[in-house]
């Protein structure tokens, strides 16, 4: 069995995969609370498909690029539970999530497209893929307005800036069973499961203080 989930974006989603299928799944989209909607979503996807955790054999992580609080919170759950269950642990590139699921869902492409998420700051995080998900470049963190293009766009950017992004393509947030899905059936790079950071935290710990003169 096994375990997915990400909280890279504002949904917090997880799934079971048999190794077949995606037997379970649970998502809740609220960009404050990750803290506390990754355990009970994990309780909840293992209850739904009558699965003990012990009987979970591997984890499977979304890296981001991300906020730092968001993926720190999937980051250490993935980490605790892998050594405390003896697990292997897989991370994924959040971007690509959201790419396998347009190359392949039920409404595939079916051309090169792109993905952007929300970076804040009026910026996104932004990677470019063919038609069968495979990354071209990125991602990478640009202005809305500086990869502006006509290119069918799948994320929320497309959502939060239509000027620059107008051919909105689904899905707009990454799903923890086309995460399982993927790394199933060996449809992404697999990553150590350490955060993608595109620049750093907005808190930072505090200088030295000033020598008094």
């Amino acid at each position: 069995m096994l375990l997915a989930f990400d909280t890279a974006t504002p949904a917090v989603t997880v799934a079971l995969h048999d190794g077949e299928r995606v037997v379970a799944s649970h998502t809740v989209v609220d960009a404050r609370r990750q803290g506390e909607l990754l355990a009970p979503g994990i309780t909840a996807v293992l209850d739904e498909a009558w699965v003990p955790r012990q009987d979970v054999t591997a984890v499977a992580v979304g890296v981001g690029p991300g906020p730092f609080t968001g993926l720190r919170v999937g980051l250490v759950t993935a980490r605790t539970l892998a050594y405390v269950l003896d697990l292997p642990v897989y991370g994924v590139c959040s971007h690509d999530v959201v790419a396998v699921e347009a190359a392949f869902g039920p409404t595939p492409v079916g051309t090169g497209f792109v993905v952007a998420t929300d970076a804040r700051r009026k910026e996104v995080y932004l990677a470019r893929y063919d038609e069968q998900a495979r990354r071209l470049d990125g991602p990478e963190v640009v202005r809305p307005a500086d990869a502006a293009t006509g290119d069918p766009v799948a994320g929320e950017g497309a959502t939060l800036y239509p000027d620059a992004f107008p051919t909105r393509l689904a899905p707009e947030l990454p799903s923890a069973g086309w995460l399982a899905r993927a790394v199933a059936e060996e449809l992404v790079e697999l990553r150590d499961p350490v955060p993608l950071y595109l620049r750093r935290p907005d808190a930072v710990a505090p200088g030295l203080p000033k020598r008094v003169s």
